[in-house]
């Protein structure tokens, strides 16, 4: 069976070079906030070409310290996509602000701008005002940030980039995470740069928040043992650090072959009954995931299960369809019905940068042949 993701493999292609790199972080006795994690916030910053890096201990931790040290927390509500992770969402309550979901675009997998420009411009009643807004970029493709930016700045609202999918995506030759006040990376081990363990960061601008941010992961110290204001306990420690500096230098090259895999099924899904993804004009994809939609879901997700074809739900129920949100947590004037019509059709087909050419082949013949 050709897995649909496989982070072992990612392991295995560099193994020399982490392992080299772990006994490098076991042997220097110092295994939190040192050199490891000072090295890689650097490393990281200039890889994205923006902004300043700040470790934490996973994505979710990642979305609430940048929302919290832009102020936003209880008394604000906070925009987002119902379509995505439920760590999303997830953050945002961590915070004390209230969420409110919005759709994605009819023919894609992000924010619908229009939406949210309807928001800001009416309010739902009995929310507290809308302060911040949380754009994911979804399987590795910004969202439409020129209309999500300008409704943001047309109404004074915060914005903040989920960035857990798209490591290296960019928009208008901007990488996402140094487009908004702040930005959220995750470093779970199948992202596209990916840790061997948890971890995450947050990227921020403004040298004064990043100072903030600093303080917030590690229990508001400003001065050691003494709390500034209440934080948390949330650091990237030593041994991932010093595995992402490894991976981190092989990351675009590994979206380079996620683009290619990506390119292999789009041939292969002419005639199919899959719908491609959607690719803008303005944006390079780096493919985290590679989800096809089809009416027949099921019957196909079948179909490749018995040609020996792994598959996978990104994801089987959006939030406001799970059973601690549903009900609960109020959604935009659409009532995100394009994400209930997406989430009975979307599929992800095996992508990771280690598959081999004859797997990718293997794949390709399987989805001609339903």
């Amino acid at each position: 069976m050709i897995p649909q993701t496989d982070p072992g493999a990612g392991y295995r292609a560099l193994k020399a070079e982490i392992d080299a790199a772990a006994l490098r972080a076991l042997g220097s006795g110092w295994y939190i906030l040192g050199d490891e994690g000072r090295a890689f916030e650097a490393e990281f910053a200039a890889w994205l070409g923006s902004g300043q890096t700040v470790g934490c201990g996973n994505g979710t931790d990642a979305i609430a310290l940048a929302l919290r040290a832009l102020d936003i927390g209880p008394g604000c509500t906070v925009a987002t996509v119902s379509h995505t992770a439920v760590a999303t969402v997830s953050a945002i309550e961590m915070t004390g602000a209230v969420p409110l979901l919005l759709d994605i675009e009819p023919d894609g997998f992000t924010l619908d701008a229009e939406e949210l420009r309807a928001v800001l411009e009416r309010p739902p009643a009995g929310l507290p005002p809308i302060r911040a807004a949380v754009v994911v970029h979804l399987y590795g493709q910004a969202a439409d940030m020129s209309a999500i930016l300008a409704a943001c700045e047309a109404h004074g609202v915060t914005l903040i980039e989920d960035c857990a999918q798209a490591h290296g995506a960019t928009w208008r030759g901007r990488k996402v995470g140094g487009i908004a006040q702040a930005a959220s990376f995750s470093f779970y081990p199948t992202k596209n740069l990916g840790a061997l363990g948890d971890g995450g960061a947050t990227v921020a601008q403004d040298p004064a928040v990043v100072e903030r941010l600093q303080a917030l992961r590690q229990y508001g110290w400003r001065e050691r043992f003494i709390s500034a204001e209440a934080g948390v306990n949330s650091r990237l420690d030593e041994l991932q650090a010093a595995i992402l500096r490894v991976k981190l230098g092989h990351l675009d090259a590994n979206n380079a072959r996620r683009r290619a895999v990506a390119d292999a099924y789009d041939a292969a899904l002419a005639g199919s009954p899959f719908i491609a993804p959607v690719r803008r004009a303005d944006c390079e994809h780096v493919f985290h995931q590679y989800v096809v939609r089809t009416p027949d879901r099921d019957v196909m997700q079948a179909r490749l299960r018995e040609a020996g074809v792994g598959t996978a739900l990104h994801y089987p129920a959006p939030v406001h369809r799970q059973p601690a949100y549903e009900g609960r947590v109020a959604l935009g004037p659409r009532g995100c019905s394009a994400t209930d019509v997406a989430r009975g059709e979307i599929l992800s087909l095996p992508m990771f940068p280690e598959m081999t050419q004859e797997q990718v082949v293997r794949v390709c013949d399987a989805i001609r042949g339903l």
